[in-house]
């Protein structure tokens, strides 16, 4: 059981209604621009319309962004951070990356910054920005990565040269909450440099722009406020209430309105002059007559002019409250910090029980940088396609574009996001591995994130969940109900009890999930799935979600798998329920005997029909079906053909023995289907004892095992691979005359395919590997350590399945830990710069990570699913 910390009676209070603990948190966006919830162009080019030049005299309509930044739940009141070291062209206020068409790898932010610290109630958060004393080589990282082409590496800041002089400062962001609404803030700037350095510094808050949008009952508002010796400014808000931000005696005091330059923009007049970009006029041309002769507006920014010695540093305190206080810093300020410093590291060292100090550490960022990476997301379709009552009407092309079809679509919460620059909106199956990660902090939010997606505000009438906003009717994997089952058992077994309520809620709509999947996405009605996307970008020969060649159909074994993995799971769900609630034991039995048949399906079921099991190469492959009724294998040896391995289950006899009924159909099933079976789908069952589920044999699953073990295929040093290393030598295929091909890329992508940023041709990717430990674990649930496999294939060296998902475990974590020289894989580009002191504790979590050297390589802040290396530690 765990011990109840002062973090978790925090979380009691919340979710018990008592006090509202999350009303304030990380929750503001790091990318509102170039999205395309903020694309009003007529062809999506989200990108073009909305970009980082714009963003500074362009008010946002659907959220805002910032450095460091909090705001509240609906994103109306908002903090961040904004710097000027004297010598760029721009204040610094946002982080800046080059966008999808600049980067030679598609998007990608070009900023240092770590997510350090961070609580679920938000109690205690602390983040790092490093910022250069010298100009910012914005022009350099665009050119040299327009420069590069699809075979080179990215250009990265830290490849720009302008850390290498130790010209740099560190910016540590803190927030401590004294109670729910009053948040202390401080400031800490320190030179890593050798010489004097200045920096401007603007602690900024803002109000979020509805009313150039909508009508409003009353136009918030920001006013400086002085009582004795104490100034601070006032913010009146008819969304949130009243609030008080104090800070400490600055330079000056800068107000303007939230509000877009048009004069700037579009060389329409503007009806004032105080707009958005004010205060970036004023500190780079150093004239603060207009921002400083202000004293009310909707964005608000004490200046502190600083000059910090070598090596020295320079501490800003504010506080956002909302209480009236006389002496808001007094002692009392710093004894919260670090009694809120102390209440984090005690949770952390309660919940994780790691087995070394650098193990610790790895688990706190990465679970730190999932829940900085809670952000506010705002979409609603049907306003966003017709337009504001304030605004013009958009283009007519739009009705009929990007997302026309999800009218009903309405988001207004707080999601946690796959990365807060690259990926800056929700990704549904991402998501649903993300709450594993949080089930270890916040089993409470990660469950209501799950059913979030089920409600009917988010999935569509027709069962569908919306994929991402880059397009919501893209078909990404069906975890959902996986991610709810493990979600479920993580809980159950941290807390002794299991949540039935939630298994419930998330049946009953992910049934009709199910039901959408059978009825779109089986056009031949054999049981083998389409798909489409399925999340695994560009791992096939050729685009699986548009143009199959020869206006064929590709039956991919994925879809299958995926689909059978959800079989399972909506069997598991319902047998847990039935445990107390008998009315679910009917669905059990549906469930069962549609994993049969799918199973029988993938397999291959009749003479008719040849399954996609290739029994010379020992390896299931998509099938391509052409018009003419023809078929063609597509023998690729990716991990899409290794996921039937996924599908497993079993069954405890005392579950069997408290369900007679679902007893009694698996006794049917096997004695009246023994004729059409022609493969084990119920693995090695004996009447009385535990019954085991796979989608693969077992004589199959010890030939696919060979191949996962394989390290000329799929055993990497550091995980499994995506594809097989045997493409070294490529793979070619030739259908209608056009040559196909794919071949093995352990790194970046060298196609375009899916905008090149994503590689799913050779890299380790955590969520997978995850997928497949679990379900080896399950497979040893069956077999209790008497399954043994040759590890690694070829070695002679036999390992249980509970010594192969350690083996793969330990692996996986060797990329993020440091070797006997101080380096830690994942930082292979940039070894010297991590073994620098003030570097060296600092870790990123990448999208996914070199295939044979463990390099971190796409989005550099993926603490979404990546954070399960969190969960990998916690297994140990």
């Amino acid at each position: 059981m765990t011990v109840k910390t002062e973090e978790h009676k925090r979380l009691e209070e919340h979710y018990s209604k008592k006090k509202d603990w999350l009303h304030w948190g990380s929750y503001l966006s790091e990318r509102q621009w170039g999205t395309v919830r903020e694309d009003y162009s007529p062809y999506g080019t989200a990108w073009d319309y909305f970009t980082h030049d714009h963003s500074r005299s362009r008010t946002y309509r659907w959220g805002e962004d910032g450095i460091a930044g909090i705001s509240d739940r609906y994103c109306n009141v908002c903090f961040g951070i904004a710097l000027w070291n004297g010598k760029d062209p721009i204040l610094k206020e946002r982080m800046f990356g080059l966008t999808g068409p600049e980067g030679n790898h598609a998007e990608d932010v070009k900023e240092l910054y770590y997510y350090l610290e961070n609580t679920p109630s938000h109690s205690y958060m602390k983040h790092l920005y490093k910022y250069p004393q010298n100009e910012f080589p914005y022009a350099q990282l665009v050119n040299e990565n327009k420069r590069r082409g699809k075979t080179d590496l990215e250009f990265e800041l830290l490849d720009t040269g302008i850390f290498d002089n130790n010209e740099y400062f560190d910016v540590f962001t803190e927030y401590a909450k004294v109670d729910n609404e009053d948040v202390l803030i401080k400031i800490t700037i320190e030179n890593r440099s050798d010489k004097k350095a200045n920096l401007h510094l603007l602690p900024t808050l803002w109000i979020r722009n509805f009313w150039s949008f909508m009508d409003m009952p009353e136009k918030p508002m920001i006013k400086k406020q002085v009582k004795g010796d104490t100034t601070f400014v006032s913010i009146n808000h008819v969304y949130v209430g009243n609030y008080n931000l104090y800070f400490q005696t600055a330079s000056k005091l800068l107000f303007t309105e939230n509000e877009t330059n048009t004069e700037k923009l579009f060389g329409t007049e503007n009806n004032h002059p105080y707009k958005k970009d004010l205060f970036h006029t004023a500190v780079i041309n150093n004239n603060y007559a207009l921002a400083s002769g202000k004293e009310e507006g909707t964005k608000f920014s004490p200046l502190y002019q600083l000059n910090i010695e070598a090596g020295a540093s320079k501490v800003i305190k504010l506080r956002l409250t909302n209480q009236d206080l006389k002496t808001p810093f007094d002692t009392k300020f710093d004894d919260i910090f670090e009694k809120r410093q102390q209440e984090s590291s005690n949770f952390y060292n309660e919940i994780t029980k790691p087995k070394t100090p650098e193990l610790a550490a790895i688990q706190k960022q990465a679970l730190s940088g999932l829940l900085w990476s809670k952000q506010y997301y705002n979409y609603d379709v049907e306003p966003w396609l017709k337009g504001d009552p304030k605004e013009p009407t958009p283009p007519l092309e739009r009705l009929k574009g990007r997302n026309s079809s999800w009218k009903t679509l309405r988001n207004h919460d707080v999601i946690s996001m796959p990365d807060t620059w690259e990926y800056p909106w929700y990704a549904a199956w991402d998501l649903s591995f993300h709450c594993l990660s949080l089930a270890l902090v916040d089993p409470n939010f990660a469950k209501e994130q799950l059913i979030l997606f089920t409600r009917e505000w988010y999935m569509a009438p027709n069962g569908q969940i919306p994929a991402y906003e880059w397009s919501f009717s893209d078909v990404n994997p069906p975890v959902q109900a996986w991610a709810t089952m493990e979600l479920y058992k993580i809980e159950k077994h941290k807390t002794g009890q299991g949540d039935i309520n939630f298994l419930k809620r998330m049946f009953n709509k992910l049934a009709l999930n199910f039901t959408w999947w059978v009825n779109r996405l089986d056009s031949s009605q054999n049981n083998v799935f389409e798909g489409g996307f399925l999340g695994l970008d560009n791992i096939g020969v050729f685009d699986r979600s548009h143009g199959i060649p020869g206006g064929g159909i590709l039956e991919q074994v994925d879809g299958t798998s995926w689909m059978a993995l959800f079989c399972l799971d909506m069997l598991e769900m319902s047998l847990e329920i039935a445990l107390v609630d008998d009315a679910y034991e009917d669905m059990a039995t549906k469930y069962f005997g549609h994993f049969v048949y799918i199973a029988e399906a993938l397999n291959q079921i009749s003479i008719e029909y040849s399954g996609t099991w290739d029994e010379k190469d020992g390896f299931f492959y998509d099938k391509l079906i052409l018009p003419t009724g023809d078929s063609i294998p597509i023998k690729v040896r990716s991990i899409a053909g290794l996921l039937s391995m996924a599908a497993v289950l079993c069954v405890k006899k005392e579950t069997l023995e408290k369900l007679p009924n679902f007893a009694k159909s698996v006794k049917w099933f096997r004695k009246h289907r023994k004729e059409t079976l022609k493969y084990p789908v119920i693995q090695d069952h004996i009447e009385g004892g535990d019954l085991l589920l796979s989608l693969v044999p077992k004589d199959r699953m010890q030939v696919l095992m060979k191949a996962l073990l394989n390290e000329n295929e799929f055993l990497s040093p550091y995980g499994i691979r995506s594809l097989s290393k045997k493409y070294e030598n490529p793979y070619n295929i030739i259908i209608n005359n056009i040559n196909y091909s794919i071949n093995y890329e352990p790194a970046e992508s060298t196609t375009g395919l899916f905008g090149g940023n994503s590689n799913w041709r050779g890299p380790i990717w955590m969520p997978l590997n995850y997928l497949f430990i679990q379900s080896l674990k399950e497979f040893n649930n069956y077999y209790a350590n008497s399954l043994s496999f040759e590890c690694p294939t070829g070695s002679n060296k036999d390992q249980n399945l509970e010594q192969i998902v350690s083996e793969l475990s330990n692996r996986l974590i060797k990329m993020f830990n440091k070797d006997k020289e101080g380096n830690r894989p994942i930082n292979q580009l940039h070894a010297e710069t991590y073994r620098d002191p003030n570097f060296e504790d600092l870790v990123l979590f990448y999208e996914y990570f070199h295939g044979d050297t463990g390099r971190g390589v796409g989005a550099s802040h993926q603490t979404g699913w990546t954070a399960l290396i969190a969960n990998l530690i916690d297994d140990l």
